[in-house]
């Protein structure tokens, strides 16, 4: 089955696992942390420059049922000036922290990460999760994050809005193609839907509930694509518009709903010559290293395939690999540290 209606993708549980993770820096290297919360649209946090001693960072009414916080410092002022900003679009069914290790390696090399839930596509609201519309909000998610990072954040002036960046994870790196000028084409899900098959995307597909003419993205000027999902809708005709530089990162094992025989497909369709680079584990591998209780509590989402591959190793490989790619593709003049 496709990624997008064939993946029985990030149960509860796995909300609950990303939301318990932590990750320790030094005072030196602490994020600062501000939670945004206008509203189903706009409810995430901003990772930032700063120094001070972290410290566990309570999410109030922005947490799911679950004891959660992240580590950082809260609300501390901004260091820096035209810093780079990077926007995070999590995977189906995930939350805004869900990759926080990798929003702060970039605030502790300089950037500002934005990150939001995607309204009806995101661990504490599933409405819209099996609906084609989701995959037209997606995109239109990140450029209200955008509009907000550069026009209503109080400290929008440290931005450099020349610089700005993108990373997405499986249906978020979706997202960060049609951005990026991708256009996909849904009626390629035809094959899927055979007459048995009663999914609520088939359903629109059939009544012809199709979204079109999804909106770009020209202030972003690079991205980090980590496992694409939704592959079947992208021709290489419909990928001919993405112009900008990216690192496409992939998982060899695949899983989640990719196949990492399209996800090489749609990698390869890509016009110039981006960074290609292959994990040599499942689709996984890309969230953050499980504390040892929800590797209890949720194996297929925790363990790793093949057994005995390093998460917390690769995500230490992977982070370098996305402040180098930022730092080249957006701070060439040394804005980034």
């Amino acid at each position: 089955m496709a990624e997008f209606l064939g993946a029985v993708l990030v149960l509860k549980k796995y909300f609950a696992f990303a939301l318990v993770l932590c990750c320790l820096v030094s005072p030196a290297e602490a994020a600062g942390i501000q939670l945004i919360d206008s509203g189903p649209g706009l409810a995430g946090a901003i990772w930032y420059p700063c120094v001070g001693e972290p410290k566990d960072v309570a999410l109030g009414k922005l947490a799911p049922p679950v004891d959660i916080a992240l580590p950082g410092v809260k609300n501390c002022p901004v260091v820096g000036a035209k810093l780079p900003l990077v926007i995070f679009s999590h995977g189906r069914g995930g939350w805004f922290g869900g990759h926080n290790d990798t929003a702060e390696a970039l605030a502790n090399a300089g950037f500002v990460v934005a990150a939001v839930n995607h309204p009806g596509d995101s661990g504490s609201d599933s409405s819209q999760r099996d609906s084609l519309s989701v995959l037209a909000s997606r995109p239109a998610d990140m450029i209200r994050l955008l509009d907000f990072m550069l026009s209503s954040w109080k400290d929008r002036a440290a931005i450099d809005p020349a610089k700005v960046g993108f990373f997405g994870f499986s249906a978020g790196a979706y997202t960060g193609l049609v951005l990026a000028g991708g256009n996909p084409d849904f009626r390629r899900i035809a094959p899927l839907c055979t007459e048995s098959n009663k999914s609520r995307g088939c359903e629109q597909f059939r009544n012809n509930d199709i979204p079109s003419n999804l909106p770009h993205e020209p202030r972003i000027r690079s991205a980090v694509l980590a496992d694409t999902a939704v592959n079947f809708a992208f021709t290489k005709e419909g990928l001919a518009g993405v112009q900008i530089p990216l690192l496409i990162w992939r998982s060899e094992l695949g899983g989640g709903g990719v196949d990492p025989k399209n996800s090489l497909l749609t990698a390869n369709n890509l016009p110039g010559k981006p960074d290609i680079r292959t994990v040599p584990a499942n689709h996984f591998a890309f969230l953050p290293p499980c504390p040892p209780q929800l590797a209890t509590a949720v194996p297929r989402i925790c363990t790793d395939l093949p057994a005995g591959f390093d998460r917390a190793a690769f995500h230490r490989d992977f982070n370098a690999s996305v402040v180098t790619f930022f730092r080249d593709s957006l701070a060439s003049d040394g804005a980034a540290r």
